[in-house]
């Protein structure tokens, strides 16, 4: 959606704002039609945070089928990035969180684009790798049935912790949303945060992650594991909602929010997304 786009650009709505900057330009042709856009920025949370070097990022980068329009945009990052004392640039990368605008697609063109992920043409990864850039890690995602049957291994394990009386994993009840950010912030810090570049989560980030997942999510597909009462693991999913908003061309208006309930009705989505899994070394 359009304004999800706009509130990675507000510092109102963007806390990665409040240590860091961005800047964002567009590329017009001699007929004044926009051909490009890209955007840098520097997270001075993130600049040495797992880097030899100080590094600033850039990314939401679109440009036609031209490599002199793309090295031009990839300059002004290059320029604007050295300025602020950066000597490496990462991209394409999200001015924020991780779950979302991360990475060059590389393959999978055959499967629809999912909610808030890059989709991007094939030849952008001819401009990257022409300009300099390399990979730093693979990102995969996985799809499965989600009634098929667990594998062997995964199955027997599951059977031993459905034995330990400690042990509770389920989905969350109605009364527990209120306990949802405070569940999210605790898991998240134990199992992610400091490993592979991860700062920690802060309770006001996880706030937002559920304010912003309020209005598509499904509580069945917020699981977690508890140890003793206590949450120790999660695998939270959304609705895979750009099966819906495909069909709003990135605005959700009056006609875009009738589309959405019809298609909501119709029962169009038929898709889950993972968004955030993990579990506390402990366990």
């Amino acid at each position: 959606l359009d304004k999800d786009i706009e509130s990675v650009f507000n510092p109102e709505a963007n806390k990665a704002f409040r240590h860091g900057e961005c800047i964002r330009w567009i590329l017009l042709n001699d007929q004044s039609e926009t051909i490009g856009r890209v955007a840098a920025f520097v997270n001075q949370k993130t600049v040495t945070n797992g880097n030899d070097q100080p590094t600033g990022g850039m990314g939401f980068f679109e440009c036609i089928h031209d490599k002199d329009a793309a090295f031009l945009l990839f300059n002004q990052c290059k320029e604007w990035l050295t300025a602020k004392g950066m000597e490496a640039m990462d991209g394409p990368i999200n001015f924020g969180n991780r779950d979302r605008w991360w990475g060059l697609l590389l393959e999978g063109f055959e499967n629809e684009p999912n909610y808030l992920c890059n989709y991007n043409f094939p030849y952008y990864k001819n401009f990257f790798e022409a300009y300099g850039f390399q990979v730093y890690f693979y990102q995969l995602t996985f799809h499965r049935s989600v009634a098929g049957p667990l594998s062997p291994k995964l199955a027997i394990k599951a059977e031993m912790a459905a034995k330990d009386p400690d042990y509770e994993f389920r989905h969350l009840r109605k009364e527990e949303l209120k306990n949802l950010a405070e569940y999210i912030h605790t898991v998240y810090n134990k199992a992610w945060a400091n490993r592979f570049e991860n700062p920690e989560l802060t309770l006001l980030q996880a706030q937002l992650i559920v304010k912003q997942m309020k209005p598509i999510m499904d509580r069945r597909l917020l699981y977690f594991g508890f140890y003793k009462g206590e949450p120790v693991s999660f695998f939270l999913s959304l609705p895979e909602i750009n099966q819906i908003f495909k069909y709003v061309n990135g605005n959700l208006n009056l006609i875009g929010k009738l589309k959405f309930l019809w298609h909501t009705l119709l029962r169009t989505n038929r898709k889950a997304f993972g968004i955030l899994f993990g579990v506390a070394p402990d366990h």
